[in-house]
């Protein structure tokens, strides 16, 4: 049963009458529905209002009118309730009298029928200056379409202004969209809200039409796919809830739900939602995408405006060059402030490359081209799974870059590489959450929480087990009973297919299975109980998850929304953690994967070349999927750890005597070389009692190109450890010839500490710290710069974070005095300040 209701007034044989009647039973008892039911109400509106317009005396109708449909009704995207948006038109040849006549027999038959009447009188003149002063009048002309009377007056109409939009686009498109913007936030996000406003929310109808006019000045064109089934899903939204309710209504309320839903065939008012939410984003998506080409065309057009300015309008002069591309990551570059694929990307046989290709844009803060999303979606190329270690580590960066992470997403899942990557996603994605205290949808609150949990990646020893850990935790809304206990299944299997190891899979499980856990038990349960200690640390386990499991809370409830977090329940969550960890002891697991190293014997022998040569001895082994093994002593490596996940890139062996300045000379060297560091660990030893040298592993790979020769590193680090080659000068001049500065990133600023207790033999410096050109280089300047000796370092590349740990001495082979340690914390904070020298290559 529905509450349209269409009265009618007068003799039900007429014109009103007759239409009245035919749009009672479309609306009510008729069998189409959706667009053939609109664009039927459109034509029986049509011929009614046209047989209005002939009804009157001859006489009085003047030569020259036209009744033109404007808006939605010119669009033919008529709701039950919606507003009838019309012109009529005139070339003011005739009296006002007569004028007004022909417009009392069009607007009292429409009042009569209680329809609600947008409605306008105006010569073509009167038109265009109109138009010209009000960007929504010029918006509603742009759909204009001819209903009866004078078709070439109409047709003259949408001339000039499709000629006059066109003409000034360079000023109206600007205000279109800042007009977008006033809108989403008086409304807000239509993807995210329970009681969403179908067209004034962003994403909604009006983002829909907005398009419409972007693509009638010839700048830009929209996304074409989906986007008709997306505003068509928000219309047939509309339509039911105008039958529903009864009601000229956009605003789909909590009590309508139900109802609509029903009227749709939909199973409930979750299914309603979702499929809202879905088109939205859609139309969203589309938006972002038109909305970022039409600044680009707009700023060239200008650009060439000025040029055309400087020359004169002289011939002969050629054009500048089209901007180059800069190289992000192998088979991706950057393109007019765009990712987008680099000529050489093959997609169908790369399938780490959308994962590589958003993480590089996430972390440079730019959006993925359309067409070079499109392109990895049309490869159709899956993961093989458990997925192999550089995809792991390209998608922990991508959920480490903060806020930018989020439209990266976006592009992915509009492409339906998301779902493709984890399908496990699909059952939470667009998920409503009927809480108050929820802001987002299941999907988005979760990526809102990886970027959360981004800024407090430097309070965990396991940044990258944080950040899945946000990006999973409510991951078992999607099926039904306790969220957290079917999580922790769904997680297991989703961080085994992501490529951890049964180590990781274990905490990522717990984390999720127990993310509600502290704040519950800090603000509902007695903190002076033993029990309640007792309780947390049984479910916890260790030292290392508890504090991932504390940075997790906080990112949870932060992404929650405002009612979720505050400096009481941080306090109170804060004293619990405190309280935990004094039973747990000072246990640091999870621990940092170890990386795998070569045999005792291979080292010796490298180390005894080294000290035979008093010279570099450096080696470069592919890693597991990089071909043969320089060594056969390592052919066993794989069956050493059988369930852990292989490591990244390929592993490079440097073994030198002992002397000061190597590590600086060595990060220095792969810098020069943009091979990035995923791992290092160096070590002191001394065989057969010959001297001591320095055993220095690491796990490198090429930013982008191909490895360098191991003789090649080798001789440039010969130079940089004779002074002939100045590493920081070099690194300042490729930065200064950089086509254009790199974007810095927003993170959290870099923590340098000393680990209590962390050894008898030597003091731990702990530095966690942002990826960045040149890291370990500047690391190893300051520590080099301080006198001290570094006895063993233990470096690991998490996504976008270094997690790593030197173990130093003084001079005199002791631990480092208090005063003197504190005094190297700031030298390592000062030189990875802001403002401290760094090359374009990450080096650690």
């Amino acid at each position: 049963m529905t509450a349209e209701t269409t009265p009618t007034t007068g003799d039900t044989t007429g014109p009103s009458g007759g239409y009245a009647a035919a749009r009672l039973h479309l609306l009510t008892r008729g069998e189409q529905t959706g667009p053939p039911r609109r664009a039927q109400l459109a034509r029986l509106t049509d011929a009614w209002l046209a047989e209005l317009l002939d009804s009157g005396p001859r006489p009085a109708r003047p030569a020259r009118v036209a009744l033109v449909a404007v808006g939605g009704y010119g669009r033919g995207e008529l709701s039950p309730r919606s507003d009838l948006d019309l012109l009529l038109l005139h070339d003011g040849g005739a009296p006002r009298a007569e004028i007004a006549a022909v417009a009392d027999r069009l607007w009292y038959p429409v009042w009569d029928l209680g329809i609600a009447l947008d409605h306008s009188v105006r010569t073509l003149a009167e038109a265009h200056e109109t138009a010209a002063d009000d960007l929504k009048v010029h918006l509603g002309l742009l759909d204009a379409r001819h209903l009866a009377g004078d078709a070439a007056l109409t047709a003259e109409l949408r001339t000039g202004l499709l000629a006059r939009w066109r003409s000034r686009a360079a000023t109206r498109l600007p205000e279109l969209r800042a007009l977008g913007q006033e809108r989403a936030h008086r409304h807000g996000e239509l993807p995210f809200l329970l009681e969403p406003d179908l067209k004034e929310a962003r994403g909604g109808l009006r983002d829909a039409t907005a398009l419409r006019a972007v693509a009638a000045s010839w700048v830009a064109d929209a996304p074409r796919q989906g986007l008709d089934a997306a505003r068509n899903v928000l219309l047939d939204v509309r339509d039911a809830l105008h039958l529903v309710t009864g009601r000229a209504t956009d605003r789909l309320a909590l009590e309508d739900q139900d109802q609509v839903a029903r009227a749709l065939g939909l199973l409930d008012a979750d299914t309603l939602l979702r499929r809202v939410y879905e088109a939205a984003r859609t139309i969203s998506y589309a938006s972002d995408v038109t909305w970022r080409e039409v600044g680009r065309v707009l700023r060239a057009r200008s650009a060439r405006r000025g040029l055309r300015g400087l020359i004169g309008g002289s011939r002969g002069i050629r054009r500048p060059p089209a901007e180059e591309r800069a190289p992000l990551a192998d088979g991706v570059v950057e393109h007019e402030g765009e990712v987008v694929l680099a000529r050489s990307a093959r997609p169908d046989r790369d399938p780490v490359l959308p994962l590589r290709a958003a993480a590089a844009a996430a972390q440079h803060g730019l959006p993925l081209a359309l067409p070079a999303v499109h392109a990895m979606a049309a490869a159709d190329v899956r993961l093989p799974v458990p997925w192999p270690a550089e995809a792991r580590e390209q998608f922990i960066t991508l959920l480490g870059a903060g806020p930018d992470t989020v439209p990266v997403w976006e592009a992915l899942e509009a492409a339906g590489l998301i779902t493709r990557l984890l399908p496990d996603w699909e059952r939470v994605r667009c998920r409503p959450q009927r809480n108050a205290v929820h802001r987002w949808t299941v999907d988005r609150h979760l990526v809102e929480t990886a970027v959360r949990a981004s800024a407090l990646t430097r309070r965990v020893g396991r940044p990258d087990l944080l950040l899945v850990a946000a990006l999973l935790h409510d991951i078992g809304k999607g099926w039904p009973g306790d969220h957290s206990v079917a999580g922790e299944t769904i997680a297991r299997d989703m961080a085994a297919r992501i490529g951890f190891g049964p180590t990781d899979v274990d905490v990522l499980a717990t984390l999720v299975r127990h993310h509600l856990l502290l704040i519950e038990t800090a603000t509902r349960r007695d903190l002076d109980d033993p029990a309640t200690v007792a309780q947390v640390s049984e479910a916890v386990g260790g030292a290392g998850t508890l504090e991932l499991l504390h940075a997790l809370t906080e990112a949870d409830a932060l992404a929650t929304g405002p009612a979720a977090w505050s400096s009481w329940r941080a306090s109170l969550l804060a004293d619990l953690v405190k309280r935990v960890a004094a039973g747990l002891g000072d246990g640091a697991e999870p621990v940092r994967p170890a990386p795998r190293g070569r045999s005792a014997a291979t080292a010796e022998r490298l180390a005894l070349d080294a000290l035979r040569t008093g010279a570099p001895v450096v080696t470069l082994r592919p890693g597991p999927d990089g071909g043969a093994a320089d060594d056969e002593a390592l052919d066993a490596e794989a069956a050493d750890a059988p369930d852990e996940p292989r490591p990244v890139g390929v592993e490079l062996f440097v073994a030198i005597p002992e002397r000061p300045g190597v590590l600086p000379a060595v990060a220095g060297v792969l810098a020069l070389h943009r091979l990035t560091v995923r791992s290092a660990e160096l070590r002191s030893a001394d065989p057969a009692g010959q001297g001591p040298v320095l055993l220095l592993q690491w796990r490198v790979a090429a930013e982008y190109g191909s490895l360098p020769q191991a003789e090649r590193l080798r001789a440039d680090l010969v130079r940089a450890l004779d002074g002939s080659l100045d590493i920081a000068t070099r690194l300042a001049e490729r930065e200064a010839a950089y086509r254009r500065p790199r974007r810095r990133l927003n993170a959290p600023p870099p923590r340098v500490t000393v680990a209590a207790g962390g050894s008898r033999r030597a003091t731990v410096i702990e530095v966690r710290a942002q990826d960045a050109p040149g890291l370990l280089h500047r690391i190893g300047r300051a520590l080099d710069a301080a006198g001290v000796l570094v006895r063993s370092a233990h470096v690991s590349t998490l996504g976008a974070n270094a997690v790593d740990a030197f173990y130093v001495t003084g001079t005199d082979d002791a631990p480092l005095p208090p005063e003197e340690a504190a005094g190297l914390v700031r030298d390592i904070e000062a030189a990875l300040a802001p403002g401290a020298p760094q090359g374009p290559a990450t080096a650690g």
